[in-house]
């Protein structure tokens, strides 16, 4: 069922379907998917508890997530528990070497966060950056871009609500993984047929807000400038680079609604 309907495409034309996809609603070439992860509370493991010991003070899942432009989800992680980095999941996921491959022949790249470290092949934003720049350009529609994924994680937790950070899934890690990995079928399956989301009711709502708030002050520090190679990097550098003049320079040519 997972390999059913959670496909991360494999072939040339499957990821020009999507780039192009992504270009026409958010005019950022290149992308194939946007990655972030988030957590699902479970209760206290009985073995390695502290794996699962988040920095939001919960036990949980750290599940890795790759969206595409229409909200859905082409890859899922839930293997790592809540005291995992996102850096460190991606690190070790298998599509990582995949997208190593690839990118070396085509323009191609997923959006990540700035706790995701730069490569030619994952595209981070860039901070502090002076208004009305060319940087400044390429992380706003770098940010809007990349906000599918969070837009894909809120519907995903609104049609399964086990998922909202307020509840608890009261099952060992592999048993809340499994969970995690029915809902994430079930999701492509309702967004495919575009069946409508139930919204959150006012309770629900609140107390989802609330510990989001809390969770804004508990962000993961960026890992790139501590743990990159420092060849990536700089091939990172470089294709971002060439991305921020490419985007500067057609601004006026394809505004942005």
């Amino acid at each position: 069922m997972q390999a059913k309907y959670i496909k991360f495409p494999q072939t040339s034309e499957e990821r020009r379907e999507i780039m192009i996809r992504f270009s026409n609603k958010f005019q950022m070439p290149g992308v194939l998917g946007c990655i972030d992860c988030t957590h699902v509370a479970i209760v206290s493991p009985e073995e390695n508890e502290e794996r699962y010991y988040c920095r939001k003070q919960y036990h949980s899942l750290n599940v890795q997530l790759i969206s595409n432009a229409d909200m859905q989800i082409m890859s899922v992680d839930a293997s790592f528990g809540g005291a995992t980095h996102d850096s460190f999941i991606w690190a070790n996921h298998p599509i990582k070497d995949h997208m190593e491959v690839i990118s070396r022949n085509e323009a191609i790249w997923l959006l990540g966060d700035s706790g995701y470290p730069l490569r030619r092949y994952l595209m981070t934003p860039i901070t502090d950056t002076s208004p009305d720049t060319p940087e400044a350009h390429y992380t706003y529609l770098h940010v809007r871009t990349r906000n599918v994924v969070e837009r894909t994680i809120g519907l995903l937790k609104a049609r399964f609500r086990c998922l909202l950070v307020h509840r608890v899934l009261h099952y060992s890690p592999p048993v809340a993984a499994f969970i995690v990995n029915a809902c994430v079928i079930l999701h492509n399956i309702c967004n495919s047929r575009n069946i409508p989301v139930q919204v959150l009711t006012n309770e629900e709502a609140l107390l989802e807000i609330s510990r989001q708030a809390d969770n804004d002050t508990h962000q993961q520090p960026p890992r790139s400038a501590t743990s990159s190679n420092n060849r990536e990097l700089n091939e990172g550098l470089s294709i971002r680079r060439a991305l921020v003049s490419r985007l500067w320079s057609s601004r006026s040519h394809a505004p942005i609604n």
